[in-house]
């Protein structure tokens, strides 16, 4: 604070001066010990606004929800498996309980089946679902108990799908975690869900490395080898774990913990993931329409993926890393889809699994049956390799087999691509990727001497066409020995709605319209789907496979852009046609 009589302080005389310098010299020192007065009640006692505050806080605090407060049953090991036998014993028509291995400490490996046993298993979908990290993330489990229920009951929705597929359901595949530990890994340290990061499988024969070690992973690779199962759904979510908690007064379940929700796939592991977003976004809306949202990962943090060449912007990418966790041994092996989800309300997991489990009773997109869409083994340039067969366990066969040795096969087309005009060749042996050349009209003439072809058929078609070379993607492995047993099927995709045929052939023959043996045709995702099906007895006694296509179009379209014709006369007014 200022005394106002210094404003004139330049013109007094230097005794007035000296009493004005004392002035302020006091009031100086006063104003200096008010405000430690003041600094020391502020630091003493709150203020009265302050105080106000905390009051109003805590008496609103008074009325939110406690609840972790609330109780919370916490099941054990014994009533567990008397759960999954009751079911069994009482809905005998509909599931069956088996004991697929033990742990180290002798605790039962459970799977519970279930599926109408009055329809056949021929032209069922497998979905399996598990709960990897069953130990401490308890809601994953919870949930798969939760769905157990939903799918024994009497609506008809959990019946269509109860006759159209069998669900594999493991809500425990570590015991020890769930009953004894209360931790990640069985008692060697072994975490089911990554699987030691993937160390415990050799990446190349997807043995077990250290089956001794991990019993656990042993009963969970075991039903995937019998079942081959088109789709593998691993539920994490919350611990629900036992916590000593002062609130509570003793050692309780911790009741009310959450996680924020996920459908899909994991934030540490972006290659854990469905192949289709379209599979995520109906799990999602299954939720949503439940009344639980989900999280998208990269799309809702709006990152792009990361990667060995982000390392210098590592803190604008999304996280995680692709990395081989035990679920991929589905995939690597039988070409299963695999997703992941994040649990916080059972409810909500179940909702989304329903929508996952409906996708198995409709016709996907762009296909020509009922199923998860597993049957595309290999995509080349808007071709595809495909699963063969009339029933879901025929394509089944197909499609382990072919996936199997798909990276031994040679795929080639005329290019560049062209209008009204398609091809597909797929070499399945290495003998056979011989025949194929750069030169489309040495390709033409190496396939003369081949048995069961019309090689002038083929040999016409290149003639007839503009592209300058055959273009090829070559094998990534060797060569698997013995012919394909399980029949075979390749698909082309027109984009007209109504396109004509004017000649489709295989290996230079006419192909009829035929569903197990020539071709079929439909109208799906934009395309007119042209699908060539080889049965076993043919795919035995081939390997090359040649298809050529010539269509007249059902509407005119055209390509280029002609600039203004004002553009046009100034460019001529001036003379100036240089490129």
């Amino acid at each position: 604070m200022i005394c106002h009589r210094t404003r004139r302080i330049g013109s007094m005389p230097r005794g007035r001066l000296r009493r004005v310098t004392a002035c302020h010299s006091r009031h100086g020192r006063l104003e200096f010990l008010l405000s430690l007065v003041l600094f020391a009640a502020a630091i003493v006692a709150p203020s009265k606004a302050y105080t106000d505050e905390a009051d109003d806080a805590k008496a609103a605090l008074a009325r939110a929800p406690r609840p972790w407060a609330a109780s919370m049953y916490h099941f054990s090991r014994q009533e567990y498996e008397e759960t999954l036998r009751y079911w069994a014993e009482k809905h005998a028509n509909l599931a069956t309980l088996e004991t697929r291995g033990t742990t180290r400490e002798k605790m039962p490996i459970l799977l519970l089946r279930i599926s109408d046993k009055s329809v056949p298993d021929a032209d069922k979908q497998v979905c399996l679902v598990t709960a990897l990290h069953g130990g401490p993330e308890r809601s994953g489990t919870t949930t798969i108990l939760h769905l157990a229920e939903w799918l024994l009951g009497d609506s008809p929705e959990a019946a269509e799908i109860r006759r159209k597929q069998i669900l594999l359901l493991m809500p425990i595949v570590n015991p020890y975690a769930f009953f004894v530990s209360d931790r990640f890994g069985n008692s060697q340290g072994i975490d089911p869900y990554t699987g030691a990061q993937g160390k415990m499988f050799d990446p190349k024969t997807l043995q077990l490395t250290s089956p001794e070690k991990s019993p656990e992973l042993q009963a969970f690779v075991s039903v995937v080898d019998q079942y081959r199962p088109e789709v593998h759904a691993d539920i994490h979510g919350v611990g629900l774990q036992e916590y000593p908690t002062a609130a509570l007064g003793d050692r309780s379940l911790y009741s009310g913990q959450i996680i924020f929700e996920s459908s899909g796939a994991a934030y540490s592991n972006f290659a854990l993931r469905p192949w289709d977003w379209r599979v995520t976004e109906a799990m999602v809306a299954a939720g949503r329409e439940a009344g639980y949202g989900s999280d998208r990962y990269e799309a809702d943090s709006q990152r792009v993926y990361s990667g060995p060449a982000m390392a210098g912007i590592a803190d604008r990418v999304f996280g995680g890393a692709p990395l081989f966790y035990s679920a991929h041994y589905g995939y690597a092996k039988y070409h299963t889809m695999i997703l992941v989800m994040e649990v916080g309300w059972e409810q909500s997991g179940v909702a989304r699994l329903r929508g996952l489990l409906k996708l198995g009773n409709r016709v996907w997109e762009g296909e020509p049956q009922t199923g998860y869409p597993v049957d595309r083994v290999q995509g080349f340039l808007g071709h595809f390799l495909v699963a063969y067969g009339k029933t879901a366990e025929e394509r089944r066969r197909s499609r382990v087999e072919l996936w199997q040795r798909q990276g031994s096969f040679t795929k080639a087309i005329l290019y560049p691509q062209t209008d009204c005009r398609d091809t597909y060749v797929l070499a399945t042996s290495a003998e056979a990727a011989k025949t194929l050349d750069t030169d489309k009209h040495k390709f033409a003439a190496n396939l003369k001497n081949r048995p069961g072809f019309c090689a002038g058929a083929i040999e016409a078609f290149v003639q007839a066409g503009p592209e300058v070379k055959l273009y090829s993607e070559p094998a990534a492995a060797p060569a698997a020995a013995g012919p394909i047993e399980h029949g075979l099927a390749l698909r082309l995709r027109i984009p007209y709605r109504k396109p004509e045929w004017i000649d489709l052939r295989l290996n230079g023959h006419r192909i009829p319209e035929h569903p197990t043996d020539g071709y079929h045709a439909w109208y799906a995702d934009g395309y007119t789907q042209v699908q060539i099906n080889i049965p076993p007895e043919k795919a035995k006694t081939n390997d090359l496979w040649v298809v050529t296509c010539a269509y007249a179009p059902d509407v005119k379209r055209t390509t280029g852009w002609t600039p203004p014709r004002d553009v046009i006369e100034r460019v001529r007014r001036s003379g100036d046609r240089s490129p």
